[in-house]
């Protein structure tokens, strides 16, 4: 929070926080047993973490031991966001009514089937899922310029002899082995094997994470390079410029139809499973850097993803004069009734906890040490706000329950309103006001009540 500028405090918050429109492992003592265990854990783990991606971010679940060849183009048609193109192929074997016929046309249309034979119904094995994972993980043209030795090499670690395949598939086999596609893990899950849930998932996650449709992070609390790894994203980060939205939102500063909003760029949404995430806003990387301290110390270890954004905010002029010199941080533009409108740059850091139970310990850890009461406070981590925010897009004991107003453009950026939820329609009409065509939506999700207590004009 600014000290210079007390009667900032709320537009401050509202832009900044609210938007109110707007293995490192320890050495094991029995090295033999220890390896196992630690990495049949990490394993079930791993798996447990693409699962649970799945089905929250797309509906994917596996519900049978025998997974069809239908049932796993459309997972993977799912996941990638593929829609049924207009020139529709002629398969031999599947009907435009089938449940399976856009995912087929889908992956087809960007070579990931090849066939105009689908066999849509036929239980599909370990090896014939990795071809279509190779294809949808764009690395078909890789695979084809593997020569014999490297075919051998790869083939090798599946126990399967290349002289039992055709060229194109001992390829894609021994390629997905040498680009991580495969996991180590599953080698003994492919030679012979049909397609099991679990192999399928991982597969399908790791499709994602090769297009960069997967989790976004830098680091883990827990990593030695996390402290330098946010000092890197912050001071590469710059103030958003789009003009586009812009127009739109700085318009509604001016009409006073919001105090301030927030621009983010897509590209770093960390995409974390919603209900293990919260995200945490603020303006100062030492606060944020004392923060994951403080987590570690606690015992909890996240993802941690940086996502930048920028804060605008109405500086009234009766309140003085703004810094006049703009920095690489902070802009200021002059409107016409004299006041000011307030570019700062700022950023949310998100969080993927290991567990609910972490999840849920955040809230009490904030308000012991990160949630001042009063001023000069002692025992509180450096630059702690009065009304600090934090949120989650799934459902928590004593949060509370508000409004984001999202309007995105043509590009990556968007800007967003956080509002009591008897304000959101107000606040609708009037950006729809301002321009008929806004792309803008509207959904609830669960806030700390100091946050919302400052949203309802209440104390601290």
């Amino acid at each position: 929070m600014s000290t210079k500028y007390p009667a900032l405090t709320r537009s401050l918050l509202s832009a900044s926080l609210a938007l109110s429109i707007a293995l490192s492992s320890a050495v094991p003592i029995y090295a033999a047993a220890s390896t196992t265990t630690a990495t049949s854990t990490a394993t079930t783990a791993a798996s447990s973490e693409a699962k649970l991606f799945l089905k929250e971010k797309f509906g994917i679940a596996f519900t049978t031991s025998t997974i069809t060849k239908g049932q796993f183009i459309k997972a993977v048609a799912d996941a990638l966001k593929l829609e049924q193109p207009e020139e529709l192929p002629a398969f031999t074997d599947l009907a435009e009514t089938s449940p399976y016929y856009a995912a087929a046309a889908a992956l087809h249309k960007q070579g990931i089937l090849t066939s105009t034979t689908v066999n849509a119904e036929q239980k599909l094995t370990a090896a014939s899922a990795l071809y279509i994972a190779v294809k949808a993980a764009g690395l078909q043209e890789l695979a084809h310029t593997y020569p014999q030795a490297k075919i051998t090499a790869g083939l090798k670690k599946l126990n399967i002899p290349a002289s039992s395949l055709g060229t194109a598939a001992s390829q894609e086999l021994a390629a997905a082995v040498d680009t991580g596609l495969l996991p180590a893990s599953q080698y003994n899950a492919i030679k012979g094997k049909g397609l099991t849930p679990q192999l399928a998932e991982t597969l399908i996650v790791q499709i994602l994470s090769f297009k960069g449709e997967y989790k976004h992070f830098i680091g883990n609390i827990n990593d030695s390079t996390i402290y330098a790894q946010l000092n890197d994203a912050f001071k590469t980060s710059n103030i958003i410029q789009a003009p586009e939205l812009q127009t739109i939102v700085d318009t509604a500063l001016k009409n006073n139809l919001v105090t301030g909003y927030n621009l983010k760029d897509a590209r770093f949404d960390a995409n974390f499973t919603p209900s293990l995430s919260l995200t945490y806003g603020h303006s100062d990387l030492k606060h944020v850097i004392q923060l994951i301290g403080l987590l570690r110390s606690e015992g909890i270890d996240a993802k941690v993803q940086l996502e930048p954004k920028t804060s605008a905010y109405v500086f009234m002029k009766e309140w003085g004069e703004p810094p006049t010199k703009d920095t690489e941080n902070y802009k200021v533009v002059q409107i016409e009734n004299g006041n000011y409108i307030t570019y700062a740059k700022e950023f949310d850091i998100a969080f993927e906890f290991n567990n609910a139970a972490d999840k849920a310990r955040f809230q009490p850890i904030i308000l012991q040490y990160a949630k001042k009461d009063k001023a000069d406070q002692p025992g509180l981590i450096y630059g702690s706000w009065f009304q600090p925010l934090y949120y989650s897009s799934t459902k928590l004991d004593e949060y509370e329950v508000i409004t984001n107003n999202k309007i995105t453009g043509t590009g990556y950026y968007y800007a967003q309103s956080f509002s009591l939820n008897d304000q959101s329609k107000n606040i609708v009409e009037g950006f729809r006001k301002l321009d008929p065509a806004v792309n803008i939506k509207s959904y609830t999700f669960w806030v700390d009540k100091p946050f919302h207590n400052y949203l309802n004009g209440e104390g601290l």
